[in-house]
């Protein structure tokens, strides 16, 4: 099996994961989170979104949180943009590089964007302008890149097209997000298979959610196709407000834990990570669904090979 010998992580759990939390979580928790992620050997933070309030109200303390952590010098903190009155605030805030989002599928697009793809181009193109002006990055998410929960499964050629779209725009990375986590390894197989005739494996980020517990497998045949970054958040929180039943994204423990021991490079330290995980576990008051922290919370036996 020819594997990369390293691979990014981009760590989505302060915004992404924290998102569907139905109890406000205070701004300084968040703050600690990012902060102690920061110490990880994390380069890449996604930290909140500038969506109204009033759509996602757990990340309402988007600015506060920006002006509260401790910024490492080599971490790139990203926000999520949806339109252009949010990027003024995301730049006011000093963010790092802009995040913008739109779905494969109608059905989805227009139940989280509440327009369809067509009517959304126009409106990404104004932030990615305006985020470019300003000297900063700008990344894209497809959303239901697999399949839609509204519109079963997604082709191929859709995600394409508006990936096409998007890179004209002059985005310089998608990542690819089977947002109700019902892919298995053969759908992203075909998927990637696919989009490599169009794009090279650099403009592409993987974002998996385990809703069927098969993230980690679609992780392994994402990296034989060469993709080198994957999404994952802390404990594997997260969800999405627009999907009904979809569970959160693959934990970045392990995460971390699959790509070391298949002998591939991160730079991330994975107990530093789980001793994070552990944290904000104890702040929301429930147990997360990742194996590693399981392990480390002693629930699990822990064999030592020597």
């Amino acid at each position: 099996m020819q594997l990369p010998k390293r691979v990014q992580i981009k760590e989505v759990g302060p915004r992404d994961g924290l998102q569907n939390e139905k109890v406000f979580i205070e701004t300084a928790h968040k703050v600690a989170l990012i902060d102690r992620l920061s110490e990880t050997g994390l380069d890449y933070i996604e930290v909140t979104s500038f969506v109204h309030p009033k759509w996602i109200p757990q990340l309402a303390d988007a600015v506060d949180v920006l002006k509260a952590i401790k910024r490492q010098k080599d971490i790139t903190y990203a926000a999520l943009v949806p339109n252009p009155k949010g990027l003024e605030r995301a730049l006011a805030a000093e963010i790092d590089e802009v995040s913008v989002f739109m779905s494969a599928s109608e059905g989805h697009n227009q139940s989280n964007i509440n327009k369809s793809i067509d009517e959304t181009f126009p409106v990404l193109k104004e932030v990615v302008d305006g985020a470019l002006a300003a000297g900063k990055t700008v990344r894209g998410y497809i959303s239901t890149v697999i399949a839609c929960p509204y519109d079963g499964y997604t082709k191929p050629a859709q995600v394409v097209r508006v990936a096409e779209k998007l890179f004209d725009m002059g985005i310089t990375e998608i990542s690819l997000g089977d947002t109700i986590g019902v892919g298995v390894p053969t759908q992203v197989d075909a998927l990637l298979s696919e989009m490599l005739r169009h794009f090279k494996a650099e403009q592409l980020a993987m974002h998996f959610h385990d809703t069927r517990g098969t993230a980690l497998a679609n992780v392994v045949t994402s990296l034989t196709h060469g993709i080198t970054k994957f999404d994952s958040a802390i404990g594997g929180l997260g969800g999405c407000p627009y999907a009904q039943g979809a569970s959160g994204n693959v934990a970045t423990e392990d995460l971390l834990y699959l790509l070391h021991e298949m002998g591939i490079e991160t730079g991330v330290e994975l107990e530093r990570v789980q001793q994070t995980a552990l944290y904000i576990e104890g702040i929301l008051g429930k147990k997360l669904s990742s194996k590693q922290v399981a392990i480390a919370r002693g629930e699990e036996e822990s064999c030592q090979i020597s």
